[in-house]
């Protein structure tokens, strides 16, 4: 048994070193990623690398039970509306698409109007059954989601007049139809970025690539070292 251990070990000890030897992760950029890899001489780009990408989530720390109160529904909200803010970028490719084959002013805009009616016979009472802080996580969504704020959507697809009248009837309930996902600078949409990511790992939720240009390593080290979740709003 003892000399089968000692064989075991120096094979291990082998691996090791040839490991050290032909794959030689030298260049760390600040997330602690390899920009490139060196195998037997040849440096090769960690681009070239075909490798999932995997966020690795901390564990979060809470000062108080108030807090991790306020973190658990900001979750529930993101969780539950989403899924709406997804088919939103769905639907708005699809249209996208679709009018592209389509010569005719008309014709498209009669495309519009078919496609605006079944979504709003899909989801109206889906719709009216959120809170005002759901709704106002959705307006945010779609802009993270489409790169358009809600309210240039219904401006480009309808009108300048009507999106107006949508912006100050939705202002009567506390939301703003211009209201715009900024996770590098409002804290409490980095933690909705971060309840995303969470989802997205756990599949909770279906994963949709952000239209929005910003990084979650990029994001977590920023706000890493600012206080802790008690900013987040009831």
């Amino acid at each position: 048994m003892k000399k089968f251990l000692i064989y075991i070990l120096l094979i291990l000890n082998s691996v090791v070193s040839f490991s050290q030897e032909e794959i030689d992760t030298t260049k760390v950029d600040t997330t602690g990623y390899a920009q490139y890899y060196i195998i037997e001489g040849d440096t090769i780009p960690h681009e070239a690398i075909d490798l999932e990408e995997v966020v690795i989530m901390g564990k979060l720390n809470f000062e108080d039970k108030l807090a991790r109160r306020r973190y658990l529904i900001l979750r529930r909200k993101t969780r539950k509306v989403y899924p709406y803010a997804k088919l939103a970028s769905d639907r708005l490719t699809e249209l996208n698409n679709r009018l592209k084959d389509i010569n005719s002013k008309r014709s498209k805009k009669k495309y519009i109007k078919i496609l605006q009616k079944y979504m709003e016979e899909e989801f109206t009472e889906e719709l009216k059954k959120m809170t005002r802080t759901e709704g106002q996580i959705l307006v945010k969504l779609v802009h993270r989601q489409t790169g358009v704020t809600m309210f240039d959507l219904v401006k480009e697809y309808r009108s300048g007049w009507r999106a107006f009248w949508y912006n100050n009837t939705a202002k009567l309930f506390s939301i703003s139809l211009k209201e715009e996902y900024d996770p590098i600078n409002i804290e409490e949409d980095f933690w909705i970025e971060d309840i995303l990511q969470r989802s997205f790992q756990a599949n909770i939720l279906d994963e949709q690539k952000t239209a929005l240009d910003f990084s979650f390593y990029d994001l977590r080290n920023k706000w890493s070292g600012s206080k802790k979740t008690t900013s987040l709003k009831k």
